[in-house]
């Protein structure tokens, strides 16, 4: 074979993994996702009505907050109407430049069980949430962002996992879309059912989860302290901890009855740079952990760690397939490097039929938790469009910020864009 022939062959390759495998993992979400619904879901209770619990331990709601003057009070107030028999609430104050402060310690002097803990200086997230967990009372913690509104009776559908079994270390609840007034709104209200939702039940069928909600989630303190709490230098400190945790062989489970309202942004630059956030922080777990993974008593993290890379590397060919594609329609290409089309015709046809198939799937079992969702379908047609363009370009660019990031650099966060009011 010489060197023409070679490359045509890469390239057909290159083509090929461009277009079957979005394909393959998209069924493999699919018949994960049935099982869930058929194994746990199919004969479900109200979200008001949840299975009587053995014993009903005290549970600690966290709540970590930097410029959220907007939307604290609605988040703390509705956490102090949770129908549970023993919690509190700890916020944090970390370093917020607004009246976010001053709001919490009010409330603090009108709800008896919520306590305040104050940085002076912006700390970052994991250094919140660590300080709340060390402060804590209770075993059992609900973490949530400051703007999220958690249905009142999430901590008992969360906290029965953990009293099903000792080796749970995590539960990871159902975030929900609240504005959804704009095209980006719309959408992402179908992503959270049709490819989150989606993604979790299958990974929870398949053994293991990428991440836990960062905006729902609970834990047990104990795990948490046996796996070092979270790392204070990685972007994102929600994908590391479920690493952490998993690797330490604690279970991580996904209860879609924990439902929690979250504000998404509704612009492109706040999208963009929440995206790039995402994917920048999943390469940088998967560069930190990657040795780990890689070891045989790991093994239950293969498929997330295939999955990861073959995430990374599916952007790049992708990017490479379009620049080739429109140098091709600019300028004469040899033939080994020309792309005919973009979406092939049969590929790009079973492409667009499975979205619509994974997007129908999801919007059916969703309908559970939010009646009426079935009329952002018709907005979907715009999520492979949009988001996989963004998608790509962000983690084509996150990675390398993730590579060349020097360790131990302290992740400090500023309060993303929440969307329009």
């Amino acid at each position: 074979m010489n060197f023409a022939e070679t490359i045509t062959a890469l390239g057909q390759a290159l083509l090929g993994f461009t277009y079957y495998y979005p394909l393959a993992l998209t069924h493999l979400w699919i018949m994960g996702a049935l099982f869930f619904w058929f194994r746990w879901e199919r004969k479900g209770r109200p979200l008001d009505d949840p299975p009587p619990l053995p014993s009903t331990p005290g549970v600690t709601l966290i709540v970590p907050c930097h410029d959220e003057e907007g939307l604290v009070e609605e988040t703390v107030r509705n956490l102090a109407r949770h129908k549970y028999p023993l919690f509190e609430i700890v916020a944090v104050d970390d370093g917020s430049r607004d009246s976010t402060g001053e709001i919490l310690d009010r409330l603090a002097g009108e709800i008896p069980n919520l306590r305040v803990l104050h940085f002076e200086e912006n700390q970052g997230k994991a250094m919140g949430l660590c300080r709340a967990a060390l402060a804590s009372r209770y075993e059992y913690l609900v973490c949530i962002d400051g703007d999220a509104l958690l249905d009142p009776y999430a901590a008992r559908w969360m906290v029965r996992h953990f009293l099903e079994s000792p080796r749970v270390g995590a539960v990871t609840g159902n975030p929900r879309i609240r504005n959804r007034t704009s095209l980006l709104g719309k959408v992402q209200v179908g992503e959270y059912s049709a490819i989150v939702g989606l993604t979790k039940r299958a990974q929870r069928v398949y053994g293991r989860i990428f991440t836990v909600s960062g905006v729902v989630s609970a834990f047990r303190k104990s795990a948490l302290q046996d796996v070092g709490l979270w790392s204070l230098d990685m972007v994102t400190e929600d994908i590391d901890i479920s690493w952490k945790l998993q690797l330490e062989n604690w279970e991580i489970r996904y209860e879609p009855n924990a439902v929690c309202w979250i504000r998404m942004p509704e612009t492109l630059k706040g999208l963009w740079k929440q995206r790039l956030r995402w994917a920048q922080g999943g390469s940088e777990v998967l560069l930190r952990r990657f040795r780990r993974v890689l070891k045989w008593r790991s093994r239950r993290m293969w498929p997330i760690l295939l999955e990861s890379v073959f995430s990374i590397l599916w952007s790049y060919s992708l990017a490479g397939t379009i620049l080739l594609f429109l140098a091709g329609s600019v300028f004469p290409l040899p033939p080994h490097l020309q792309v005919q089309a973009f979406l092939p015709s049969w590929p790009g046809a079973m492409l667009g039929l499975t979205c619509m198939v994974q997007f129908g799937v999801s919007f059916t079992i969703e309908s559970r938790y939010e009646h009426g969702i079935g009329k952002y379908f018709y907005w979907m047609i715009w999520y492979p469009l949009a988001f996989w363009l963004i998608n790509l370009l962000t983690i084509t660019v996150g990675f390398p910020k993730a590579l060349f990031k020097k360790k131990g650099t302290r992740a400090i966060w500023t309060s993303p864009d929440r969307g329009w009011t």
